[in-house]
């Protein structure tokens, strides 16, 4: 058997295994220099430089402001806040101290609120990146108005038109906002998660449309009006006139296509260009009543009218639950398929009979424009 070397252990720096020992390696640095890892580099200092200034806005961000890069200086301040300051400064430097009827000298026109006070976000705050300076970020719409468009359509049995005008928000948003809200209140029924936390902070970084007070304006959100662009007014068209004709829009919108409407009844709210011209002719506020109660009447005649004709046609469908299933029954007349039998209206019509597009001799090319 082999001899065994046992370990005295007087030095720290000595390791002891079963069978032999071995000198671990040392701690000590042969180098008065520091490691590479260990040195300060110029990015480095920039880096807690930053972390100390700006990085102190992200750290701690503001409640109810955006913050980008792009809305700080070098030394971690808002410019709005600056610009600002700058601008009270001049302010005061011109008509200096004001003396109050009660003796109380006030060292600002608008007093220490306006200083306490941060200014609303400018194009310039709304800037995520700074190398993309034509990049803006748009407005999203708070809870409160998603919440008041879904009550108003959902609850109050108001139109999406109606909304939309009044709100300031689109037709499509509205109807994708109140799309979105069933989802999550049947979500919120059947106890599904919503992800709340992801939201709230989302919507600390991007600038918000906010619900009006009472009696005040609405925030307009977006354009509401503008003018969808129609197919056929995609070519452009010299038609020569006369001078004394009196060219209105109407006669534009013949000259594009006989069926086209003009653009006062294209764009999304024709109400809101009548209300318009109403202003222009300079009628009165009565008139002006009458006239918007005599539409909305006429309005509401047709929107009942086409609720009768669609309850009608749901009462005249037969319908068989079987439990897994629903049936649907309706009468049919045979003459409804037409003198060919390939009526639209005929049972069948899709593949009651086979197409001729393959017949001999048929014309597929069309023959005249419609």
């Amino acid at each position: 058997m082999p001899p065994v070397l046992r370990c005295t252990a007087t030095l720290p720096s000595v390791i002891c295994t079963k069978q032999l020992c071995r000198v671990g390696p040392s701690s000590r640095s042969f180098s008065t220099s520091p490691r590479h890892e260990q040195r300060t580099t110029r990015a480095r200092r920039g880096l807690f430089r930053w972390l100390q200034t700006v990085g102190q806005n992200f750290a701690n961000p503001l409640e109810s402001s955006t913050n980008y890069l792009s809305a700080y200086n070098t030394l971690g301040q808002l410019k709005r806040v600056v610009a600002a300051a700058k601008d009270n400064e001049r302010a005061k430097g011109q008509t200096g101290s004001s003396t109050s009827a009660d003796g109380s000298k006030n060292s600002s026109p608008d007093g220490s609120k306006a200083s306490t006070e941060i200014p609303p976000e400018s194009i310039r705050d709304l800037k995520p990146f700074p190398l993309n300076g034509a990049f803006i970020s748009q407005p999203v719409l708070g809870g409160m108005v998603k919440e008041e468009i879904w009550f108003r359509i959902m609850i109050e049995g108001k139109s999406v038109r109606e909304v939309s005008a009044e709100l300031g928000v689109e037709m499509a948003r509205v109807g994708a906002v109140v799309r979105l809200k069933e989802i999550e209140k049947e979500w919120e029924r059947i106890g599904k998660p919503l992800a709340h936390p992801y939201q709230n902070a989302i919507n600390k970084m991007l600038p918000k449309t906010l619900l009006a007070p009472p009696g005040e304006r609405p925030n307009l959100h977006e354009t509401i009006n503008d003018l969808p662009v129609h197919r056929a007014t995609g070519q452009q068209i010299w038609h020569p006139t006369s001078e004394s004709r009196h060219f209105t829009r109407e006669d534009a919108a013949k000259v594009f296509d006989e069926k086209l409407l003009p653009a006062d009844a294209r764009v999304p709210h024709p109400e809101l260009a009548i209300l318009h011209k109403e202003q222009i002719e300079r009628l009165s506020p009565q008139e002006r009543q009458e006239r918007a109660a005599a539409r909305d009447a006429i309005a509401e005649k047709k929107r009942a009218a086409k609720a009768a004709r669609q309850a009608k046609k749901e009462a005249a469908i037969k319908k068989v639950d079987t439990g897994r299933w629903e049936f649907h029954f309706t009468d049919v007349n045979v003459d409804a398929a037409g003198k060919t039998g390939r009526g639209h209206k005929g049972v069948g019509w899709r593949y009651g009979q086979p197409h001729d597009d393959r017949t001999r001799g048929k014309i597929k090319i069309p023959t005249s424009v419609e």
